[in-house]
């Protein structure tokens, strides 16, 4: 990869320092740019300096949480960015019939340039100089004051600045106004709407997050015009086309937006992707789950910034020396296991040590050799904080077992706007405060990148209970298994590609049913693990009261999660798998003019125009053992009518269910033109499974070309 990349993402976590992130998805930003500049990746960041970032918590003992806003040092350790001259280097949005000006802030993380959009500027009317106060403003009218910043200023930004990248890549849809506005700039140097989208689809990627609808920015269409209204023009497009391009019933969508203006879509883990394509899947009913262009990519943490200072110390006398460089390859973790059990113990031990004095530093003498469990992260609902607690009776006897007693530390942060949220942070404060409960059930404010640090460095366990399949990826379990900290997690996100059986443990519950259903079936299941597996193993000690069976696991833990859940190795399948094909793809469509981009535009323009002449006449079918469908050999013949399309602009499937919850299809070859545009397709499919004697068999049919990215790129299919 030698031209560059433009990373937007609306939170970044870089370091404590600097809260411009909420949680997981700015953090896993972060490490993206960590290993980009560790790999040497041409890369960009582009984000916005929150002035009072996210907000600091304070829980009281009544549980209740509360907000603060300092202002962040904007001076510390990032430069404004400046023109020739020595100014304030300025950029203008289009907001709502008026100017925004912004100016930007350059945080060098490593060798990567991370550009951060400051509205704060003394042009900009006051309200306007606070749009860029707070991250994920629960206003609506600044949220997407917001993303026009991020998106289209971003843009303006780079090449005010002469960065030129060759790969644009939306870590969400919050940026996806970037879009918009590099259609505008193409068809200000004079091409047509279609064809500037072409070259912008062709070198756009979106990373997706979220698997659930409601975690989808959208606004009305009312607002789309009040903001963005006089910016429409300068697209060469109308309105309707416009809008066309995000529009979600009433709504404008940003997720789709980003979807339809990027060649490549992904989601952040296997198990994700399939949801990925479910919920893009009510979008497009026509197409089924299984064809929807979206592929995975498993998040993965930056090993030098999440390592104990412990281990990695450990690790440079037990690893080869050029370890660091190659964390993405299985052998070179392979020392681990050869390091003494007890030597590894120790090191644990004195990263829990620091957790303790860092930030429970009125423990117990004896909290140290106690099971401590930990369980951090954004206090959503369906992350259920709450699940230990189904059954207090059964968890006092678990937590206060005279033999093998356990401890749990709680952490995270509610959404202001997130009252449910709230209540479980409450709820958690009051249990800790019963008798029973006192020292063995505690809650840390203000979880943040630190206290982040220290509890995936220093816990025994870390424990995940989402409703699965809601977890897209999940990036704290890999922290805590990369420092030999053994998961116990529901098999969602990244654990379902993780666990092996050996290095940690799996909550199954139920798969299927009612929230509450699988809550009791989850609950039951966690506690007993920790009666019959987690705290047995744990306290099960040699004569040097080393926990040998613990420790061994501690090292499969390590040795198989720590090579695949590490930046490194997702920043260069990224590279390889994405950015490389997409960069060829971006210069293949604006070479010689955009000759391909202004082809595939004028391909897709006639497509659409004439797709509504094509029909399925008849389907005819013929098994070697009958006339059922899925009896060892069947042969397939179909007439089409596609007017004036040719057929070899079009692919011909028989298609049907295999009866396991995928799908069988045929190519279908067309044999005889039967005058006007009808055509005669054939096709023959053997069959070896079982379950295609249940399938029923339908003919589809959708445009094809060897310049699309994907079989259903133009979202058109005529099934029959």
């Amino acid at each position: 990869m030698t031209a560059s990349i433009a990373y937007f993402s609306a939170e970044f976590g870089i370091d404590a320092s600097i809260p411009i992130y909420s949680g997981g998805l700015g953090v896993l930003a972060g490490d993206h740019l960590k290993a980009a500049s560790d790999l040497e990746l041409p890369l960009s960041g582009v984000g916005i300096l929150y002035r009072k970032g996210y907000f600091r918590q304070v829980v009281g003992e009544d549980g209740v949480q509360r907000h603060l806003y300092p202002e962040i040092d904007r001076t510390g350790q990032m430069e404004q960015v400046t023109d020739n001259e020595g100014r304030p280097l300025l950029v203008k949005v289009p907001i709502a019939n008026r100017l925004v000006y912004l100016k930007a802030w350059r945080l060098q993380v490593g060798r990567i340039p991370l550009y951060l959009l400051d509205a704060d500027v003394e042009a900009n009317e006051e309200t306007d100089r606070r749009l860029t106060d707070n991250l994920y403003a629960g206003d609506r009218h600044i949220r997407i004051c917001q993303e026009i910043i991020l998106g289209i200023g971003g843009v303006r930004l780079l090449h005010k600045l002469g960065v030129k990248p060759a790969v644009w890549h939306m870590n969400e849809g919050h940026s996806a106004f970037l879009t918009l506005e590099r259609i505008r700039e193409h068809s200000a140097s004079g091409l047509s709407f279609h064809t500037a989208l072409e070259a912008v689809k062709a070198s756009t990627v979106f990373t997706t997050h979220t698997p659930v609808p409601a975690g989808h920015d959208q606004f009305d269409m009312q607002m789309m015009d009040h903001y963005l209204g006089d910016f429409y023009w300068q697209l060469g497009a109308d309105r309707d086309t416009i809008l066309a391009l995000g529009r979600v019933g009433d709504s404008f969508n940003m997720t789709r937006l980003a979807m339809k203006t990027a060649s490549v879509v992904n989601g952040v883990s296997a198990l994700h992707e399939d949801v990925t394509k479910a919920l893009f899947h009510h979008w497009l009913p026509y197409i089924p789950k299984q064809d929807i262009a979206v592929a995975s990519v498993t998040n993965g943490v930056h090993i030098d910034t999440w390592l104990s200072p412990e281990l990695k110390k450990l690790f440079s006398r037990y690893l080869s020396a050029d370890w660091s460089g190659r964390t993405f390859e299985p052998a070179a973790w392979s020392g681990i296991r050869d390091i003494p059990s007890g030597e590894l113990w120790e090191r644990h031990q004195q990263a829990k040590e620091r957790l303790l004095e860092g930030l429970l530093p009125d423990h117990e003498p004896s909290a140290k050799e106690t099971l401590l469990i930990g369980f951090a992260r954004r206090f959503a609902t369906y992350k259920r904080a709450l699940l230990i607690f189904m059954d207090l009776d059964r968890l006092d006897k678990i937590v206060n077992d005279p033999k093998r007693p356990v401890s749990f530390i709680f952490a995270g942060k509610a959404h202001p706007a997130d009252d449910p949220g709230q209540q479980m942070i409450r709820r958690i404060v009051e249990i800790s405060q019963m008798e029973r409960f006192k020292g063995r059930i505690r809650f840390v404010e203000n979880y943040d990148m630190g206290s982040a640090k220290l509890l995936v460095q220093g816990v025994d366990v870390w424990l995940n209970t989402p409703v699965k399949p809601m977890e897209a990826s999940g990036t704290s379990g890999q922290k805590a298994a990369l420092n030999g900290v053994l998961n116990c997690s529901v098999l969602d996100g990244w654990w379902s590609e993780g666990y092996n059986g050996r290095n940690g443990w799996a909550i199954q519950g139920a798969a299927e049913g009612s929230l509450e259903r699988q809550a009791e079936e989850d609950s039951e299941a966690l506690y007993r693990l920790l009666e019959e597996e987690i705290a047995p193993l744990y306290y099960r000690r040699d004569a040097h009261s080393v926990p040998l069976e613990w420790v061994n696991k501690m090292k499969e833990s390590i040795c198989t999660l720590a090579p695949r859940f590490n930046t490194h190795r997702m920043v260069r399948e990224y590279s390889n798998r994405i950015y490389s094909p997409t960069e060829e793809r971006g210069n293949r469509f604006t070479a010689n003019g955009y000759e391909i981009a202004g082809k595939v535009a004028a391909y897709k323009r006639f497509i659409r125009e004439q797709w509504q002449h094509v029909r399925v006449h008849s389907m005819h079918t013929h098994s070697s053992q009958g006339t059922r469908i899925g009896l060892t050999e069947t042969f397939f013949q179909v007439h089409v009518y596609l007017g004036p399309i040719w057929e070899q602009d079009v692919r011909v499937e028989a298609v049907g269910s295999d009866g396991d919850g995928g799908i069988w299809k045929v190519k279908l070859k067309a044999v005889a033109e039967l005058g006007k545009g009808l055509f005669r397709y054939e096709g023959t499919f053997r069959d070896q499974n079982d379950a295609m004697l249940h399938a029923t068999a339908n003919v589809r049919v959708f445009p094809v070309s060897s310049d699309f990215n994907n079989d259903f790129e133009m979202e058109l299919t005529t099934w029959g």
